[in-house]
């Protein structure tokens, strides 16, 4: 399941485990196409991005869509417009088809240290480089992940989404985003 690990660093950069809970259809709106994050990826912001702290400028994945058995490059790039401290976190949710396998608030930056980022992160520009090998082993099926990022004052850092369908060839593909 190296793929979760990896969705969450394109997510801002969190990786972590949780225990499973079954998952509500009014957990996640679907979204207007308009919040799609730009680059060659699966992302989407939540909701406006406006008044977001973190203004992402692009994110690409190489390949997309990922494969399980590939390794996956991700490029990204955007800018804070205020520094972010220790106590900032990130409500993570991971679903598999309609199970919640991961509902969990963690530290931001204790997570980010997995893309080798450190807090307190600077305003300003913010660039993330990360390989990571996919196992061959992912679970076919579709994947659901939401992270809902807020500093220590529980401002909005950011919030985005990502769907990714694995298919028994071991290939993926992505689908339109929503539920």
């Amino acid at each position: 399941m190296k793929f979760l690990s990896v969705a969450a660093p394109v997510l801002l950069a969190t990786s972590v485990s949780a225990r499973s809970t079954f998952f509500s259809s009014s957990d996640v709106a679907p979204l207007d196409d308009t919040y799609a994050v730009p680059g060659d990826n699966p992302l989407k912001h939540c909701a406006d991005p406006e008044d977001d702290i973190l203004a992402l400028k692009k994110v690409d994945l190489d390949p997309n869509p990922p494969s399980a058995g590939t390794t996956l490059n991700i490029v990204a790039s955007g800018v804070l417009s205020e520094d972010v401290e220790e106590g900032a976190y990130v409500q993570l949710q991971v679903k598999f088809g309609l199970i919640r396998i991961i509902n969990t608030k963690a530290d931001l930056c204790d997570s980010i240290k997995n893309v080798d980022l450190e807090c307190p992160l600077k305003k300003g520009d913010l660039k993330l480089e990360k390989s990571v090998d996919l196992p061959k082993e992912i679970p076919n099926g579709k994947y659901t992940v939401l992270a809902d990022v807020y500093t220590k004052d529980d401002e909005k850092i950011t919030c985005l989404t990502a769907e990714v369908q694995f298919k028994k060839t071991g290939g993926s593909s992505f689908f339109k985003q929503g539920l």
